[in-house]
């Protein structure tokens, strides 16, 4: 559209050779790279002359008070707080509702003190950095942060279908058709690509932390195990969930993402199976000798797999990480085996596919909340203003991209810009010096509930033509 000469809109500003090569990799071998240079020149043209005309504008101050909203305090308040759907390793995980839009959440509560008593500090804020970063579809985003006096909050994308374990384990026989199993690998396989491409090794593939929404698409949760590795680096640590560590992990050797395909491959043949490779499921054994088995034994196959799903599990199972699938050349690598030859992975990427599988909407998959097991008291942790500082980085708000998408669908964003902005739109940020708008979305929002902490008083004034 933009890129033809004939174009209602064409962009000189581009090069011709780099327009021709661009059409033949999209011809070729179409890629998510392929407008990497021609979004470089654009950014270019865009930062100069028509960036100082938008600043002159009226929607630069639209922008801007979007932004003030944007940037408003967070606390519990702002959500409506339901069932408890689960666990973590630092406290309960809740479903949870933001007042002003309706949009459902999952609140993932980490206690202050336990955090303290497992010096889990690290731990937390680099989970909170690393989604903070990652915008992946087949990644749970992360939409806000706040603590109450008790805990520290990470607010995410709700997942309505349960996890893994709970539909490999708790419906129907043990496992699922290769067909399902194989949908799920191919978006296990984008997730991983789009986390390795920010430099992230996961590091805790197992079934609960594979969570499904509400059409059957998966997402990967849980990233407190995961890492970033430094440009041509290595990592070293004995971490993850015994029976899914790879052989280089339990070792504590260097790597960088061989442990992912690992856990890939245990993933598919659990799925497949029944059980993870080396323990059966509710098989009472020693970690040290899951730690053996998985080092020296060699998985066995039964009739469930297809002679290209033995395939896949072999070649991602394999001992030694250099020669383990994936390895050479990442996610391309596991793609372009042959039992994903059925998928199509760019409508895929695009969620353009349907799931093999759609959770019951009037279903909960997971446990009754009188199963789901208490944490018992922390005692003995005082904490002090030596904390304050960790709190503070880690309670930051709202999340941008999140949030603006949150104003999208739920219908405000346009429900405030079906007017175009005045041209003498004032607006300064700083001393708040706002004209009082109509009753509406910001009346809602700031009045009911009080579902913003820190926003103006009933003296003051609001963002001017909202």
């Amino acid at each position: 559209m933009f890129f033809g000469a004939e174009s209602t809109v064409p962009l000189p500003e581009i090069p011709s050779h780099v327009l021709r090569e661009c059409r033949l990799r999209l011809k070729q071998n179409p890629g998510k790279d392929d407008f990497e240079e021609c979004t470089r020149i654009i950014h270019n043209y865009l930062s100069g002359e028509p960036f100082g005309e938008y600043q002159e504008s009226p929607y630069f101050s639209r922008f801007l008070q979007w932004k003030w909203l944007e940037r408003q305090p967070v606390t519990k308040n702002t959500f409506r707080h339901y069932r408890v759907l689960g666990k973590g390793g630092f406290g309960e995980v809740c479903a949870c509702q933001v007042r002003a839009t309706g949009k459902m959440y999952a609140c993932k509560k980490l206690e202050k003190n336990r955090i303290k008593r497992r010096k889990g500090e690290a731990m937390a804020l680099s989970e909170k950095r690393i989604l903070e970063k990652v915008h992946s579809r087949f990644v749970v985003s992360l939409s806000y942060t706040y603590e109450t006096k008790d805990s520290l909050c990470l607010v995410l994308t709700i997942m309505n279908g349960g996890d893994l374990k709970f539909h490999i384990h708790n419906l129907g026989n043990p496992g699922f058709d290769e067909q399902r199993a194989i949908f799920y690998a191919a978006e296990l396989c984008c997730g991983l690509e789009d986390l390795q491409r920010e430099r992230i090794v996961y590091r805790d593939l197992k079934p609960e932390n594979i969570l499904l929404d509400d059409r059957g698409h998966i997402r990967i949760s849980d990233l407190g195990l995961a890492m970033e590795i430094p440009e041509g680096g290595t990592i070293r640590g004995r971490v993850g969930t015994v029976g899914y560590m790879a052989p280089e992990v339990i070792n504590n050797e260097h790597y960088t993402f061989s442990p992912d395909w690992w856990g890939l491959g245990c993933l598919i043949y659990e799925m497949i199976e029944g059980h993870s490779p080396f323990r059966k499921f509710k098989e009472k054994v020693k970690r040290e000798e899951v730690d053996r088995r998985v080092r020296k034994d060699t998985e066995q196959y039964s009739e469930k797999f297809s002679e290209d799903a033995k395939s896949i599990c072999k070649m991602l199972l394999t001992k030694n990480p250099k020669q383990r699938l994936g390895s050479k050349a990442g996610a391309a690598e596991v793609k372009a085996h042959p039992v994903f030859k059925d998928i199509n992975f760019k409508r895929l990427e695009a969620n353009m596919l349907d799931p093999p599988f759609c959770p019951d909407p009037h279903a909960i998959y997971c446990k009754d909340v009188v199963d789901i097991e208490q944490f018992s008291t922390v005692r003995g942790v005082y904490l002090d203003t030596t904390d304050d500082t960790f709190y503070s980085q880690f309670a930051t708000g709202c999340v941008s991209i999140p949030w603006q998408n949150e104003m999208i669908e739920s219908g405000c964003f346009k429900d405030i810009n079906e007017e175009e902005p005045e041209e003498d739109m004032v607006l300064n940020i700083e001393e708040k010096t706002y004209p009082r708008p109509k009753r509406g979305f910001f009346y809602r929002l700031f009045r009911r509930g009080g579902c913003i902490s820190g926003g103006p008083s009933e003296k003051e004034e609001l963002p001017a033509n909202l």
